[in-house]
């Protein structure tokens, strides 16, 4: 039997580059206040926003020049925490083509690659869809 995405009340669909805009910010803020309502998210990077799940980002940022002693988390680490916190209410996937041609196929184990054939699948499972970003 083929496997479905389950049904989300919101898709967020993250498009473009991750770290020319406030895209990261927005979608970790929007997506935090949404689970904190109760809903069930699923997010679909595409494009560069494959990045923010990378393996190759590791647990945090480069060292702050103004504050050298503080570490601060990587998108990856954030994201997989979200993730582990919010386990059956929290989904995220990256478009396997965008993926496979940033280099960035070594995703976090919690995040799932799916072909973008697959896209209309989750949309259709979803109450509500917003892209964010530009493609």
């Amino acid at each position: 039997m083929a496997w479905s995405p389950p049904p989300t009340d919101v898709l967020l669909q993250l498009l473009g580059a991750p770290h020319q805009t406030e895209l990261v910010s927005s979608a970790l803020r929007l997506t935090t206040a949404l689970l904190g309502k109760g809903a069930r998210v699923q997010v679909w990077a595409c494009g560069d926003a494959t990045r923010l799940t990378w393996m190759g980002l590791g647990e945090t940022k480069p060292r702050n020049y103004g504050d050298w002693d503080r570490e601060y988390p990587s998108a990856t680490r954030i994201v997989r925490e979200l993730l582990t916190d919010h386990p059956d209410r929290l989904y995220w996937y990256v478009c396997a083509f965008c993926a496979e041609e940033r280099g960035t196929a070594d995703q976090i184990p919690q995040v799932r690659r799916r072909p973008m054939f697959k896209y209309a699948e989750h949309v259709a499972v979803a109450g509500k869809c917003l892209s964010l970003g530009v493609h």
